[in-house]
């Protein structure tokens, strides 16, 4: 049976010994996530950090993602053995936190979920925080594969075909009214717009699944997500898996990577293009 993506600050407060992970990030200070774990986390929580754990030095796009070997090596280091139950949360509605998740779940991991509401939901409910550091027994994580599935390049992408191309931005993004970190303004032709952000009610919880199926009606088979740097895509990944649409690949380098290359088409506007 496969494990929901999703897990309520009620579950979490009585589930059993699992291994909870603070993936806090912000675009224009990245160092304030390990600050604000540091003032303040779900007991028990170890912090992963986004740049250096989550990301590779070089690829393509501003989050390339590491090898799988790579990213092995880092859970074994956090704790993590394939037997472990997983939870990850961040304070972005799981903007972040479903980067690991996705992460998770693609090397064959499938007992990690995100906290619905994240760290708000949390504090919100009344549960107790901590400022202690868990200490953490690293433990081999084998993997045996070397490519990450279910992803895509960007040659990949241009080559298009009857795909629907998802763009995970904020609709001004998406438009070309404003690009504030990546060379160019606008969206992959072809692509349609569900900003992630949409997928969460004024209490940054998850929208009903019904609610949340409405608005993927019509992403057809085997999409592509794609955000500013493949972190935040998974957020839409996250959801469509919630609703039942499977086979959803991501395109790690996104935005930051076709925007880069001054050859690649661009659109702007409300329309796919």
């Amino acid at each position: 049976m496969t494990t929901p993506p999703l897990v309520s600050v009620a579950e979490l407060a009585t589930s059993s010994h699992p291994r909870v992970f603070d993936t806090r990030w912000y675009l224009a200070d990245h160092d304030r996530g390990r600050a604000e774990y540091a003032r303040g986390h779900i007991p028990g929580a170890v912090f992963v950090d986004l740049e250096t754990q989550l990301s590779a030095r070089r690829g393509p796009g501003r989050h390339p993602l590491p090898s799988p070997v790579r990213f092995a090596a880092t859970l074994g280091r956090l704790g993590v053995t394939p037997e472990s139950s997983v939870v990850v949360y961040d304070d972005a509605g799981g903007a972040i936190a479903a980067r690991m998740w996705w992460m998770m779940r693609a090397l064959g991991h499938m007992d990690v979920r995100v906290l619905d509401g994240g760290y708000q939901a949390w504090t919100a409910a009344g549960h107790a925080v901590s400022t202690d550091s868990p200490t953490v027994e690293p433990v081999p994580y084998p993997v045996l594969m070397s490519d990450w599935p279910l992803t895509v390049t960007a040659d990949e992408v241009a080559a298009g075909g009857r795909v629907t191309l998802v763009d995970a931005r904020a609709p001004e993004r998406y438009r070309g009214d404003t690009e504030p970190v990546d060379a160019r303004a606008g969206h992959i032709p072809g692509a349609v717009n569900v900003p992630h952000a949409a997928n969460l009610d004024p209490n940054g919880l998850h929208l009903p699944r019904d609610v949340l199926a409405d608005r993927y009606a019509g992403i057809g088979p085997d999409p592509i997500v794609y955000c500013g740097s493949g972190v935040t895509a998974c957020a839409d990944i996250l959801a469509m898996e919630t609703v039942g649409i499977t086979g959803v690949r991501l395109y790690p380098g996104s935005w930051s990577d076709w925007s880069s290359d001054p050859e690649r088409p661009v659109a702007t506007g409300d329309l796919p293009g």
